[in-house]
């Protein structure tokens, strides 16, 4: 089972209230931004324009290991949140599993129906880059 799977699986166990509490416990977890990228971060490089948030995104592939960094405001608790959990489930996994994961992610959460349609969008943008991003640097 690949992290994404269990934490899905988390996610599915518990009701409704409890899964969007779940989401938003995961913003806490989001690692600090190291001070390499704060400069790409400052000239708005590697931001998710689709996001409402400004969400900025970095993935990499390292030989067998992707690698994901990011910022999102504390302001910003859900695209906070979920990249916290993108990089739970992808941080130092093989690129293969990040891109064999499945496409409706917000679906398998159990969380579509929590956020509008906004939100919506603006996460399954976050995904498609990072799973995006580890296809093209793996050509």
């Amino acid at each position: 089972m690949t992290r994404l799977e269990a934490i899905a699986e988390e996610f599915r166990s518990v009701d409704g209230r409890t899964r969007l509490e779940l989401l938003l416990e995961w913003a806490e977890r989001l690692p600090a931004l190291p001070a390499a990228y704060h400069g790409l971060r400052d000239a708005g490089i590697g931001m998710v324009h689709e996001c409402q948030s400004p969400v900025f995104l970095v993935v990499e592939v390292h030989g067998e290991t992707v690698a994901i960094k990011a910022d999102v405001p504390h302001e910003a608790p859900t695209a906070r949140s979920f990249m916290a959990l993108l990089i739970g489930a992808f941080d130092g996994a093989p690129p293969q599993d990040v891109i064999a994961a499945p496409d409706d992610i917000l679906h398998r959460l159990g969380i579509v129906h929590l956020l509008g349609m906004q939100r919506t969008r603006g996460l399954s943008a976050v995904y498609r880059r990072v799973k995006s991003e580890v296809a093209r640097q793996i050509e």
